[in-house]
């Protein structure tokens, strides 16, 4: 087997504009929506460090600005909790920074698919392995999704991606995965489809917003070849890599959220509430309360 490199870098594509959420996000990016008391994008980040991501590479576009602002130092802030005694406080919000230098940002000047925001990202990967998460989607389980795709990798190299069973009857909204040898969660990856119709789709397992990808998807990147919904489908570009390299689906312990939708934000929340020892107990409680 060829030498594994380790995958230090990671790409959050963060274009977009949300308009699922408007008026929220009118002023804000939906990155910036909170999940309890932290917003998606800081969810996304924490994942994966714990995977052992260094290097973190945002594609933006106007108005995210606060994305940038959110992971920087805010010296008034922290001055004013310092000198109101909130040491707890000021220790958790500097524990979560990044390392100086170790954000990057490029612009994806046109919406054309999540193709072509990876494709924005070329220059600052190189030729390395990396990841690619979704902020929307949200994974609550104790150890992180990336970071149990990172220990696939680590044993079997090549491309690996996170799956999930969806009803056949929405296959039409998911890249749909079509498996070879497997062991219930873990798949040889065979061939991808992005958003088939029930009748047509290969199995029920879709991917998820999680992926660990060989840098040989930029070839096929470069062609701008468009797919469905006439735009540059990362899934499409994943399919060359196919019978190239080991490709490998996983499917990962957690409970996966939609936060890209109203309803699963709500879900999520409060999940992710019930899951807190801070809050968990009062969330479960009113919850309880409702006359349902």
């Amino acid at each position: 087997m060829a030498e594994i490199k380790p995958v230090r870098k990671a790409i959050f594509p963060v274009a977009g504009l949300g308009t699922r959420f408007l008026p929220a996000t009118k002023a804000i990016p939906k990155e910036m929506l909170t999940l309890v008391d932290r917003p998606l994008i800081q969810y996304a980040v924490e994942e994966a460090r714990e995977a052992g991501i260094t290097e973190f590479i945002f594609v933006t576009s106007r108005g995210k600005s606060a994305l940038e602002d959110h992971f920087d130092r805010a010296y008034e802030l922290e001055q004013t909790l310092e000198t109101r005694g909130k040491t707890a406080v000021l220790e958790d919000l500097r524990s979560w920074l990044p390392a100086a230098g170790s954000m990057m940002y490029t612009r994806q000047p046109e919406a054309l698919g999540l193709g072509h925001a990876v494709w924005c990202a070329r220059h600052l990967v190189n030729d390395e392995p990396f990841a690619v998460l979704l902020p929307d989607e949200t994974v609550l389980n104790e150890v992180g999704c990336l970071k149990q795709l990172t220990d696939v990798y680590e044993r079997t190299g090549g491309n690996v991606i996170g799956v999930f069973d969806v009803p056949r009857e929405q296959t039409s909204k998911y890249g749909i995965v079509a498996t070879g040898d497997n062991d219930g969660k873990l798949a040889v990856v065979e061939g991808l489809v992005e958003k088939p119709e029930p009748d047509v789709a290969p199995s029920t397992l879709s991917i998820t917003g999680r992926y660990i990808l060989m840098p040989e998807i930029f070839r096929a990147l470069d062609r701008h070849e468009r797919g469905a919904g006439n735009e540059i489908q990362l899934t499409d570009a994943m399919m060359h890599l196919i019978g190239q390299m080991p490709f490998h689906a996983l499917r990962f312990r957690g409970e996966r959220h939609d936060c890209g939708s109203i309803e699963g934000f709500l879900k999520a929340n409060i999940a992710f509430g019930l899951a807190r020892a801070d809050v968990g107990t009062t969330v479960k409680d009113y919850v309880k309360s409702l006359d349902l």
